[in-house]
């Protein structure tokens, strides 16, 4: 084997131990990518930054746009309030009717926002008809992934995959060419899910929310008596903060109330403070603070019915801001106007050094925020690059009928464009883009916001890997491994191969990853046996999409992880079975439908 080839080998091998574990956020990972095979001679420089400049690449970021622009008009909102109704007369039809929205809407748009509005939606409907959440989240997230399988834009994998293709000479995938094969899977599905997945899913209601994030154990209120060190001192500089790292939520004071008082609000002897602590720290503070003899820990209960703030959980989203980072280095206090009163990371609810804790995609933070602040944190949550989602009731965006008619209408054009070859997609999606600019619906700044540069970078730095495999002959060379293994039982079962190890692969690393690393293969195989890539490059696609045993799989089921109180087995019991049937149903459709 060739020096480059064992280089690009090695990289690969890292690449997806790191993918796996998380260790690195993706689009980092794929810049080390780049820049390794740059470094080591296995591609040029200018190989190495093709990626920012391929048609999928500007596709997928276009793409972020159109669906940031359909967000904005509340359209989704307001259809996702109307499914209420209907759950609490019919919860089973309710359930499917969810199913087909979310699958219809994700075939065209971005199904990570489409995912956002609906969770706390989904969540409110839940209880209002007596279901539990649990019943209802992991089916919104299948249903999203499903119905991005059906076209061209569904989801920035099938871009990816039709744009590696069009790389390497190949006929890029048609507007709906996909839907062949996806719609049957999303329809099989759907059946799967309401006649058994539905079974296999947890049933855990509605907790309160001091049983929850364990409230009791450390809200604590203290009263300062006269004589004491922190009369005069502001909170910023008392030993509350400075050493003991406590969050100050409310002071009353003479029956008035300061309600999340900011860090230069004065101490007085009498004050009687809310404090976020644990117990160990509320015995340390003793020795420095004269503390009411009786009461000490007095747990505050009523929190929750206090008018000036609200108790809200916000779900930490794939590609946010947030991930990977800590509440202290976003300073979350002062930008988002709330103090963190617990966060569930996993399994898990943490109540100390939150402002330590490294966040992931799917963790639960629970804060509370003064109310006048609700809507700040709602415009946020309305923007494309969305960096949580909160789950309130009061959640409905304006409906604005005007906005929505222009931008389906650019949607409308990008995809008859697409479909009838006018354009190709790229241009018909900047084209869409410049039009909803040129009509106000977007600024150019929300267009640069709108994008998720993660993905961008993600996808950029995954080409160069599909370039240094050609460059050093590793496709050809893994392709005639497969081809030895597999051949002799015909091309199917290449096809049934080659969709397993894509699905198990994509459980554990990002799916953009998974379709960049196993395009070319499915490329280089086709080559060697003298017949089609289209069938299996489709297997490629689809299989890259169909992550439903793990959270960790795809974003949507990291959203919903969460936000419905699952642990990872859950996924394992619902997803292992429509797996292993899509596995199958693929493996049979593929064949028939592309044939060689």
């Amino acid at each position: 084997m060739a020096t480059g080839a064992i280089i690009t080998l090695i990289v690969i091998a890292v690449a997806v131990v790191l993918f796996a574990t998380e260790a690195l956020s993706i689009d980092l990972v794929a810049m080390l990518i780049m820049i390794s095979l740059v470094l080591t001679g296995v591609i040029s420089p200018e190989e190495g930054v093709a990626g920012f400049s391929n048609p999928a690449t500007m596709t997928v970021a276009f793409m972020f746009v159109l669906s940031a622009a359909l967000l904005k008009t509340g359209a989704l909102q307001s259809v996702a309030h109307q499914l209420s109704a209907i759950f609490r007369q019919n919860f089973r039809l309710g359930l499917v009717l969810m199913m087909l929205l979310i699958a219809l809407i994700s075939a065209f748009i971005n199904n990570t926002p489409v995912v956002a509005v609906f969770i706390p939606v989904v969540v409110q409907i839940a209880y209002s008809s007596g279901q539990a959440p649990s019943k209802m989240l992991i089916p919104l997230s299948y249903a999203s992934i499903m119905g991005g399988m059906c076209t061209l834009i569904g989801t920035s994998t099938n871009i990816l995959v039709s744009g590696i293709a069009e790389q390497e000479g190949l006929p890029a995938f048609g507007m709906f060419q996909l839907g062949a094969v996806g719609v049957p899977l999303m329809l099989a599905g759907m059946a799967y899910m309401m006649l058994i997945g539905r079974k296999l899913l947890p049933e855990r209601q509605k907790e309160n929310l001091t049983e929850r994030f364990g409230l009791g154990d450390y809200l604590t209120e203290l009263q300062l008596l006269e004589g004491n060190e922190l009369s005069g001192q502001r909170i910023m500089d008392s030993a509350l903060v400075k050493e003991l790292e406590m969050d100050i939520i409310e002071v009353v004071r003479n029956g008035q109330r300061f309600t999340l008082p900011p860090g230069d609000f004065t101490l007085e002897a009498g004050d009687l403070l809310k404090v976020r602590c644990d117990v160990a720290k509320v015995k340390a503070l003793k020795e420095r603070v004269k503390i009411i003899a009786d009461n000490t820990l007095k747990v505050g209960d009523n929190f929750l019915g206090e008018k000036n703030t609200s108790l809200v959980e916000l779900v930490v989203t794939a590609g946010s801001v947030f991930s990977n980072r800590t509440l202290k280095s976003l300073d979350f206090r002062r930008t988002y106007r709330a103090i963190p009163l617990a966060i569930r990371h996993r399994n898990e609810v943490l109540h100390d050094h939150l402002y330590s804790v490294p966040l992931v995609p799917g963790d639960v933070i629970l804060a509370e925020v003064k109310q006048h602040y609700i809507t700040n944190l709602k415009q946020m949550e309305a923007e494309q690059d969305a960096p949580f989602v909160m789950l309130s009731e009061d959640r409905l965006s304006d409906f604005n009928r005007r906005q929505f008619a222009i931008v389906m209408s650019v949607i409308a054009f990008v995809i008859l464009t697409a479909t009838f070859n006018l354009l190709p997609i790229m241009v018909g999606t900047l084209t869409g883009v410049l039009a909803l600019v040129l009509a106000r619906s977007l600024s150019m700044k929300e267009v640069y916001e709108a994008i998720n540069w993660k993905i961008v970078f993600l996808l950029a730095g995954a080409l160069s890997l599909g370039t240094a495999m050609g460059n050093t002959g590793l496709d050809q060379m893994i392709a005639g491994g497969l081809i030895g293994y597999l051949g002799a039982y015909g091309p199917v079962a290449i096809v049934a191969g080659l969709y397993l190890t894509t699905s198990l692969l994509t459980e554990i690393m990002s799916n953009n990853a998974t379709a960049a690393l196993l395009a070319p293969i499915a490329i280089a195989t086709a080559t060697q046996l003298g017949v089609s890539a289209t069938p299996l490059l489709v297997a490629v696609t689809i299989a890259a999409s169909a992550s439903f045993m793990t959270p960790i799989g795809y974003q949507t089921n990291t959203m919903v992880y969460s936000a419905g109180g699952y642990r990872f087995r859950d996924f394992f019991r619902a997803g292992v079975s429509l797996n292993l049937m899509f596995w199958v149903l693929a493996s049979l459709l593929i064949p028939w439908l592309f044939p060689f």
